[in-house]
């Protein structure tokens, strides 16, 4: 019985290549209270690898948290399957604007002590107990109301290439770090003020609207399927877009364009631009933002340590990251020292 995944990235990708049949990129996420998560985990991995569906998914007591690449003429099936478990019947699937053949090219299915790492250990606090859920329309009215605070719940590499007019964004790397720095700045406005949240497909506003209203927020608010079903509302109802920029997503498309603004820079030259990319050296892998033109100047480096490192013949490469694991700089998304116009 096969439980995990057996190819390689490039044996997946030469797959993909040679079926040639169109893929639907997708995610969803509920919270819900799973006794065996290791036996439900087994159990979704048996199904989807017979489905061909590739992706990420994480699996704790608390819930799921699933991002996919599912075939689309499969996808009915795959459907049939979700609705036929309990706590998933009719979940909210947020399909991609931009469909890729290759957005995962691997099954992974994993068990987490949590779907989103939130540092806290308050056992009063109930993360059902949810603010109130919004929709584009609605969305819009509220963010454009005086008295509201609008806060965006994903980190700085994220809202650094797109976010809401007039958002918060907070200068943070991860989603445990927003919490108590949202808490402490609008600790004046618990009950004065909307407090309205937005993340990618809903899962960080999820667990931030029940945490605040834990707290003593009165007036919690969260855009119903976050960025990603925004941009489809939107799209569909002929509402004003006030997303400016794009939203970063977590599969190899990095992100998906919701405006034609571009709000970030190169993190090299200082050009304005949006693309975020890996650095070649694999010993690195720093995510940070480069033009075009210095993709071709540093060979798709970050540094000229790492530009070194690249021209090696790659046994040698190899030999260098022998026994090494990788350094927290991969952490920083952009926050490298080597990094000119980002520090």
């Amino acid at each position: 019985m096969q439980l995990y995944n057996k190819l390689s990235a490039k044996e997946r990708e030469a797959l993909l290549e040679e079926a040639g049949e169109d893929r639907l990129t997708l995610s969803f996420y509920a919270y819900a209270k799973i006794g065996n998560p290791h036996l439900f985990r087994n159990h979704l991995f048996l199904a989807w690898d017979q489905m061909e569906v590739l992706g990420r998914i994480y699996v704790a007591h608390e819930g799921i948290n699933a991002q996919l690449s599912v075939p689309a003429k499969r996808f009915n099936e795959f459907k049939s399957f979700i609705d036929g478990i309990y706590f998933l019947e009719g979940v909210r699937l947020n399909i991609a604007i931009e469909h890729d053949l290759k957005s995962f090219l691997k099954l992974k299915v994993k068990v987490r002590d949590k779907i989103v790492a939130d540092g806290l250990n308050d056992e009063t606090f109930d993360v059902t107990n949810k603010g109130v859920h919004v929709d584009a329309a609605r969305f819009n009215e509220l963010i454009q109301d005086p008295n509201t605070v609008l806060v965006d719940m994903r980190n700085h590499y994220e809202s650094e290439i797109g976010h809401f007019k007039g958002a918060v964004t907070p200068d943070v790397d991860t989603f445990r770090d927003s919490l108590p720095i949202i808490e402490e700045d609008l600790k004046e406005h618990k009950e004065d003020k909307n407090l309205v949240m937005y993340c990618t497909g809903g899962i960080r506003c999820e667990k931030a609207s029940a945490y605040y209203k834990h707290r003593g927020f009165k007036n919690v608010y969260q855009l119903e399927g976050g960025i990603i079903e925004y941009a489809r509302q939107v799209e569909q109802q002929q509402l004003d877009n006030l997303f400016i920029g794009k939203n970063f997503v977590f599969d190899h498309r990095r992100a998906e364009r919701i405006s034609e603004d571009v709000i970030a820079h190169c993190h090299q030259c200082g050009k304005p631009c949006d693309t975020h990319v890996n650095c070649a050296n694999e010993a690195c892998h720093l995510l940070f933002i480069q033009c075009e033109e210095c993709a071709e100047k540093m060979n798709h480096c970050c540094s000229t340590e790492c530009q070194e490192i690249v021209a090696l013949p790659y046994e040698e490469q190899k030999a260098l990251r022998r026994g090494k694991h990788n350094s927290n700089k991969i952490f920083k998304k952009g926050r490298s020292e080597v990094l000119k116009f980002k520090q």
